[in-house]
């Protein structure tokens, strides 16, 4: 008795970690071992691994898989239906096998690639809205025969593997979903004028590698990397007489896009940091901007750089060389330093026009 009311405890604290851990995990692969690792401690076994359904859902693949020869099996599939993760992926029920080489099903041709001999093996079925993303299974218990007790233990673990392969598979989607309007909205602010043609991703870059000087950092180099970007998304809004109407805009002025960019884009929460440099991107260092007629640290170092940017990239003439190109910005930039841009911005665009070809 006092044995099994220590386990419950034991169980309890490793898939709190585990769980803790999915909303913060970067790395599928690294949190499944986590998973499997826990399986095997928690289940007393020599190894562990973790199949997922391929797309078309006809076969199992090893995702992870620990103990000796691991590694020679990732390359290696099995159909649904065959073998015992095979059968526990059709039926999805677990199967607890104490002597595997007596059961018609399992299959020796992953002991003889992995050179692993299996003794017992437990495998559970990973479901979500009881529908199969994989299996879970330990191999070999360490001492006596796998029991009943420990089923419920993988099948909790078997949980938190679903749900992290799960929470994975949704977050490339919705990153492939924002990349993929990121590029329709910067094709819609390049359509907006004719010199607007690879300006945002030029703007961004460069930007970036100045923030990188300055030492920006985490969320805010990201802002800087998204108002780089869409900054101009205002130019957009002059040519929508709709949109201006709905705005209540009878007469706009091309001075107005800072403005019209962010009412365009306010709302979306990924973007909210760059909004603020979106907004002052045209204030001057020494006040002379637009719109607020901001200056120096009232303007934020976002804005600053971005500023500075936008001012050299607009210096750029059809026809130009890259090395004209190059001559006229840091001309632009030194008599701009303390007036139109800020000193700080100035230095760091300097340091690294020295190899300009690298970030613009």
């Amino acid at each position: 008795m006092a044995k099994g009311m220590e386990a419950a405890p034991v169980l309890g604290a490793e898939v709190f970690e585990i769980a803790r851990s999915l909303s913060s995990a970067a790395d599928l692969d690294d949190l499944l071992e986590k998973i499997g690792k826990a399986a095997e401690r928690l289940s007393n076994s020599e190894a562990s691994s973790i199949l997922l359904l391929t797309e078309d859902k006809q076969n199992l693949y090893f995702r992870v898989a620990s103990g000796e020869g691991g590694r020679a099996i990732k390359t290696m599939t099995l159909p649904v239906g065959q073998g015992i993760a095979g059968t526990v992926a059709q039926t999805k029920k677990p199967e607890l096998i104490n002597d595997p080489k007596s059961d018609l099903r399992f299959l020796g041709r992953f002991d003889k690639a992995s050179g692993f001999q299996t003794r017992s093996l437990l495998c559970v079925p990973m479901l979500f809205q009881n529908e199969i993303v994989g299996v879970l299974e330990v191999l070999n218990k360490r001492e006596g025969a796998y029991e009943e007790k420990d089923i419920e233990i993988l099948s909790s673990l078997a949980s938190l593997a679903c749900l992290s392969v799960i929470n994975t598979k949704i977050l490339s989607e919705q990153k492939n979903f924002f990349a993929n309007m990121l590029e329709i909205l910067i094709s819609c602010i390049e359509s907006a004028r004719p010199s607007m043609f690879g300006h945002p991703e030029r703007s961004a870059r460069l930007a970036c590698a100045i923030g990188r000087e300055l030492n920006v950092r985490g969320q805010d180099y990201r802002a800087l990397y998204y108002a780089g970007l869409l900054h101009d998304m205002g130019y957009i809004a002059l040519r929508n007489p709709r949109l201006l109407e709905l705005w209540g805009v009878e007469r706009p002025l091309e001075s107005m896009h800072p403005e019209f960019s962010v009412r365009m884009l306010e709302g979306i929460k990924i973007l909210s940091g760059a909004i603020p440099i979106i907004s002052q991107h045209h204030e001057k260092f020494d006040g002379t901007g637009f719109p607020s007629g901001a200056k120096g640290e009232e303007i934020s170092l976002g804005a600053r750089i971005l500023g500075m940017v936008e001012a050299v990239e607009e210096s750029r003439q059809a026809g130009d060389s890259k090395d004209e190109i190059y001559v006229r910005a840091l001309k632009l930039a030194k008599e701009g330093s303390g007036t139109a841009f800020d000193p700080n911005v100035v230095d760091a665009f300097m340091r690294l026009m020295e190899n300009p070809e690298e970030v613009w």
